[in-house]
């Protein structure tokens, strides 16, 4: 795969396009959505003289001269800048180089940067300094203790980062992928941003002038789609979500002399549970997560049935509540991260990333929860992500909107599904293999899914074959009785149950029942009575949510075992005398 940087070619597509006019200093008006938006005053509040005396002993003093730079998008901002005097023009800019004013910062008191300073992430816009800048900079671990010590201050603060980060995702900036709709790796692409909270922009390679005018000048060949532009003018052709996290800077760098009291596997609502809570308990936590926050869970359309939210919540915005909340107490997330083997015959254990660096912890937390399970189905492998997907995102949506769809599955998780794709979709057809969804679905979701008029419920019924070549385009089904049958459908959605990732634990050797899951307490042959309910085969390794054996699958469950592991960690910590 040929990536190459194309910082001169963003130049030469903006020529192509009429917007050679690149934003210098002053030709940029502010975004006048910007100040018109609903929670403006939250997004951007001003502190007052006595809020920033508070923030004195966190924060180190800084002056920066006009023409300079406080962060530019795709490098790691040094903080966030309180500014004591001057003026600071925060620009959005994406792959193209297309760029535009969210807001001009002029007085005392305001505040840069976004959600991002907390995991120490790529910033998504770029701060010039229009007049000599005097602030106070709140680098990350001060900005994390300000919040703890604050709390009335620090949750102004970190309600203003939360939203000025979900309006740069809204506006769209950052990211561009160029491909023609429906494209399997396009798709995959954008779920991944989408779930990482990335800004993305994607146009068509076929019909949009951009995409005309750029391909125009590069020698493209099929396979070269899609290509992703960064902000920082690199171009990839059609890259994995592996090259596309480093392009954009999201793998984290972890101290790799540093022993952290827990490390934990896993970043559905287990392991973000676990991660807040030790974190605000004083325990230095790392995480790692190889896609997204929030799991199965992240995938979710609506939960409505988790406490405390009654109108419902969707998985990616209860996954990202966690996420930003195990970053305010200090926690380090690395996502994406894939573990790819846990070493538990030495002490502290020892983590190994598949791109072979190496964390060391005196307990783990495995959190690494399930993965869908294919359906044994001809011609299946061959279509997934070409019109046949194991989970149902607004991005999916979109692709079948108007169309027919079928979803396979009696659970929640296909309850839920079902719901959202009929509000987008012209008809759902679920087929379940039981006589009723009674025994498999929470009442509510029954009564919903049965209320919908553009959904019909095929009950005994199973899919035996599919048919497409470039995306599918038939299924063959078995009904009630053994009638054969075959349905047009071009979008298929799989929700089938659960298998345990858990074959990275092969070098560690804890104990898993026939079926793979871990197990635990008192379920293991060796134990008493009195065993911690979440402990593992090894001592000082727990398991939680999905992954262990015997849990209850669901998300209120997964965070429940998040919180109590926590005792059992200190508990261990404290015998052990680590």
């Amino acid at each position: 795969m040929d990536n190459e940087s194309v910082t001169s070619g963003s130049a030469l597509v903006r020529e192509a396009v009429d917007e050679a006019q690149r934003a210098r200093e002053g030709e940029l008006a502010e975004d006048p959505t910007v100040r018109d938006h609903p929670r403006f005053q939250q997004m951007f509040p001003v502190l007052t003289q006595a809020e920033v005396d508070r923030l004195r002993r966190f924060a180190s003093r800084c002056r920066y001269a006009a023409g300079e730079l406080l962060y530019r998008a795709g490098t790691i901002s040094p903080g966030v800048f309180v500014l004591l005097s001057g003026k600071v023009r925060i620009v959005g800019r994406d792959g193209l180089g297309r760029e535009r004013v969210v807001r001009t910062q002029t007085g005392y008191g305001e505040f840069t940067s976004d959600v991002a300073q907390l995991s120490r992430k790529p910033a998504l816009l770029d701060a010039h300094v229009v007049e000599d800048v005097e602030a106070l900079l709140l680098r990350p671990d001060g900005l994390t203790a300000m919040m703890m010590s604050e709390a009335d201050l620090g949750e102004k603060i970190m309600r203003a980062l939360i939203l000025r980060r979900a309006l740069i995702i809204e506006r769209g900036q950052g990211v561009v992928l160029v491909g023609p709709p429906g494209n399997a790796r396009l798709v995959a692409l954008q779920d991944f941003l989408h779930r990482n909270g990335c800004p993305q922009t994607t146009i068509d390679a076929k019909s949009d002038a951009e995409a005309v005018a750029l391909l125009d000048r590069l020698t493209t060949q099929p396979d070269d789609f899609p290509l992703v532009l960064c902000p920082n003018g690199t171009m990839l052709r059609n890259p994995d979500e592996g090259q596309l996290a480093s392009c954009l800077g999201l793998v984290p760098e972890f101290d790799s002399t540093h022993v952290y009291d827990v490390a934990i596997i896993g970043a559905g609502p287990a392991g973000l549970a676990t991660a807040v809570y030790a974190a605000s308990e004083g325990l230095s936590v790392a995480a790692f997560d190889g896609r997204a926050p929030g799991g199965q869970a992240g995938t979710s359309s609506r939960i409505e049935n988790y406490l405390g939210f009654p109108t419902g919540i969707t998985g990616h915005a209860l996954a990202s509540r966690a996420f930003a909340q195990a970053q305010k107490f200090g926690a380090h997330l690395g996502i994406p991260c894939e573990v790819k083997m846990l070493y538990c015959d030495r002490h502290p254990f020892i983590v190994e990333l598949a791109d072979a660096r190496r964390i060391s912890a005196r307990t783990v937390v495995i959190a690494s929860g399930a993965e869908y399970r294919r359906l044994g189905v001809e011609g299946l492998a061959r279509l997934e992500s070409h019109g046949v997907y194991s989970w149902a995102s607004p991005i999916e949506a979109r692709l079948c909107r108007k169309e027919s769809v079928l979803l396979v599955g009696g659970g929640n998780s296909a309850g839920q599904a079902v719901v959202f794709l009929a509000s987008h979709a012209e008809h759902v057809h679920l087929f379940i293999r039981g006589s009723s969804l009674e025994k498999s679905m929470s009442h509510y979701l029954i009564e919903r899914v049965t209320g919908l008029e553009n959904v019909t419920v095929h009950t005994r019924t199973e899919l035996t074959a599919l048919e497409g070549d470039a995306r599918l385009e038939r299924v063959h089904f078995r009904g009630a009785g053994g009638i054969e049958g075959t349905m047009t459908a071009h979008h298929l959605f799989v929700f089938v149950g659960a298998e345990p990732n858990s074959t990275w634990l092969k070098t560690c050797g804890v104990s898993l029942d026939s079926k793979g899951f871990v197990l635990t307490g008192t379920d293991l042959p060796e134990a008493g009575l009195a065993a911690s309910p979440l402990r593992t085969s090894i001592e000082g390794v727990f398991a939680i949510g999905d992954v262990r054996s015997g849990s209850i699958k669901r998300v209120a469950a997964a965070v429940g075992e998040g919180a109590a592991v926590v005792h059992q960690i200190h508990s261990y910590l404290a015998a052990s005398g680590s």
